[in-house]
């Protein structure tokens, strides 16, 4: 099909030089190569994703060396950047295609609901550190965006499909075509069935998941070329999640999003976003809730004189959020409903000190939310480009988290150990929780074939939640933790021969918290890190069986990961192996074991009702055209 010209393209081995000339665009929020890039960001290539055995986009971030992922049950995940993780993580930024996957719930995502068709992914960029100056509250400890391919580079038909132990089933179709001469366009829809993880005995724990998802894309290039862009996409989905508790779960959504860039001189380019997105949840005898969100948002970009180039906008949200409180007598939001509002403005100048040398970035993001006010989140980072395959950089910033309605609507009944009935409450006084951090990082290529990046942090917070005694049969919720972390992030890219790549990193987390009053219950605190994690992907192409250029491909996926504090998770070794066979580009057939080391192990969770993740194996069939 000659439609498919552009998709095969797309997935011819990238040169190792292509690979470090990555555009980036979450540190200055415009396109720079990952190379150059002074920030402790990584990304996660279409061919990384490709050639792992990752089957969803949570299993595709384990791929990011600067990302702590924890798999909790069937459909739970717990993702973070330095420390904090659990499966409310709320210190993390989170983007699809510009779109902000946020719930005011907690400050973070529900990752059950973030489904992207995998081979539609152009790149998945990860900041770790505070990104707030540009993106806003919550974007703390780090900052996810993921990047979809523009329909023009997926043009023909995709289906791809299969099934095993674990992951019982799943397929996906995909369909692109252009109209006229400028408008490219996809559809595509997808679904699968999970089956259940297992109780330490071995049994199953009933907590299996299905789930559909279809939608579109389409990009126009009025002048022929990416000098002017209208991109419209939309996404529509629905899903249904088991537990251990009687408690079921079903999921559905829908959003809309469209972008208009466009160059307007040299150096000088303008964007304007809005976006709908619909999220609703049903869990069985406990809650529902129904959120709406609105956000517009632009930003425009230009070079001030010869040494500067400023970047500002502005944005606004809505969100519409109704719960309906199904068991007051377990848990209950009051108000049930809110109509919260989000003001932003930023502003962003890059100076240049010495040309091709020194670069000094100041900026501040200014937002107003319905719960704390004004927020100011400043930023400062020096960048000395030693030489051109060397880079030294440092940043001081602040960034804030600001509340949800769990820290501020939320009402919790329960029994003391003494047996009486006591009650969690909210805090309509909850403030933001605040950090400053410092980084200081180096990026360099000290051969051709060789790409490292090293970055070292201190964070200091202030005004972290906590769970505070008030009487025998009160605790409510406050901000009397504070804290510190520091670690070092170690990430590697080796092009070992020309058939056979090596990407991984190591990171190291300390992190002591402290409470700020007697009151504050001290057991109870945000997050359960390891102190360390290693992870390594090896990438081979076997060549000469056949007469097929790339006909067979080994990958395996290794990552070692220290044992939680509390609740104590023992440390695990896992590896996950895909072994395939492609032919011309057009079809690829493989199978994909993942967690092989051991029967089944723990990632994250209490003892007592955590589930474990068990050996399981897949194929599947892809087939182009």
């Amino acid at each position: 099909h000659a439609q498919a010209t552009s998709e095969i393209a797309t997935l011819k081995k990238l040169s190792f030089e292509d690979l470090l000339d990555t555009p980036v665009t979450l540190v200055s929020g415009r396109e720079e190569r990952l190379s150059e890039s002074p920030s402790a960001i990584q990304v996660v290539t279409a061919e990384d994703i490709r050639r792992s055995a990752a089957s969803s986009l949570a299993e595709a971030l384990r791929l990011a060396p600067n990302l702590q992922v924890a798999q909790v049950n069937s459909h739970d995940w717990a993702i973070s950047a330095r420390g904090f993780n659990n499966t409310l993580a709320n210190k993390l930024l989170v983007m699809i295609d510009g779109r902000t996957i946020y719930t005011p719930l907690f400050a973070g995502v529900f990752w059950q609901e973030q489904n992207v068709m995998l081979e539609d992914i152009d790149r998945i960029e990860v900041i770790s550190g505070p990104g707030a100056t540009l993106w806003g509250a919550n974007a703390v400890n780090g900052v996810i965006n993921i990047v979809t391919k523009s329909a023009k580079d997926t043009q023909g038909t995709l289906i791809s499909g299969g099934g095993g132990s674990l992951l019982d089933e799943f397929g996906s179709i995909r369909y692109g075509d252009q109209l006229g001469q400028n408008v490219f366009f996809r559809l595509y829809g997808m679904g699968f069935g999970r089956d259940v993880t297992l109780r330490r005995n071995g049994s199953g724990a009933a907590d299996d998941w299905f789930f559909g998802q279809g939608g579109f894309r389409s990009d126009w290039f009025p002048s022929g070329s990416a000098s002017r862009t209208f991109t419209l996409e939309g996404n529509a989905y629905s899903g249904k999640l088991n537990r251990i508790s009687p408690n079921i779960t079903s999921v559905q959504g829908q959003n809309l999003l469209g972008r208009w860039t466009q160059a307007l001189s040299e150096g000088s380019d303008l964007s304007v976003q809005a976006y709908w997105d619909r999220t609703h949840r049903d869990v069985q005898n406990s809650y529902e809730d129904d959120l709406n969100t609105f956000d517009l948002m632009f930003q425009h970009s230009l070079p001030v004189g010869e040494r500067q180039h400023v970047l500002w906008g502005g944005g606004y949200r809505f969100m519409a959020d109704r719960i309906h409180n199904n068991n007051p007598a377990a848990f209950s939001f009051i108000p049930a409903d809110r109509d919260l509002q989000l003001f932003s403005g930023f502003v962003q100048d890059e100076i240049t000190l010495a040309p091709d040398t020194l670069t000094l970035t100041l900026g501040t993001k200014l937002e107003h939310n319905d719960f704390s006010g004004f927020e100011i989140q400043p930023s400062g980072r020096l960048a000395w480009t030693i030489s051109p395959n060397q880079v030294l950089w440092g940043a001081v910033s602040r960034a804030v988290r600001s509340p949800s309605r769990v820290d501020r609507d939320l009402t919790v009944p329960f029994y003391s150990v003494d047996g009486n009935r006591g009650v969690l409450v909210s805090n309509s006084d909850f403030d933001s929780e605040k950090l400053l951090a410092f980084e200081l990082g180096y990026r360099v290529r000290p051969i051709n074939k060789l790409a490292v990046s090293l970055a070292t942090y201190y964070n200091f917070y202030d005004d972290l939640r906590s769970i505070d005694q008030i009487s025998a049969d009160t605790l409510k919720i406050d901000n009397h933790f504070e804290g510190e972390t520091w670690g070092v992030e170690l990430a590697g890219d080796f092009q070992a021969t020309d058939w056979w790549r090596l990407r991984g990193g190591y990171d190291y987390l300390h992190r002591h918290l402290s409470p700020t009053t007697p009151a504050a219950v001290p057991g109870v605190r945000e997050g359960n890190d390891p102190h360390h994690i290693f992870k390594l992907q090896s990438i081979m192409d076997f060549r000469g069986f056949i007469k097929d250029k790339d006909s067979f491909q080994l990958d395996v996926v290794g990552r070692y990961i220290d044992a939680l504090p509390n609740p104590n998770v023992p440390s695990y070794i896992s590896c996950d192996a895909r072994l395939a066979w492609a032919w011309k580009d057009r079809l690829e057939i493989s199978i994909v074991g993942q967690n092989l080391l051991d029967n089944q192990h723990p990632e994250f969770g209490a003892l007592a009702t955590r589930q474990e993740i068990p050996r399981s194996v897949y194929g599947k069939v892809t087939w182009r055209f």
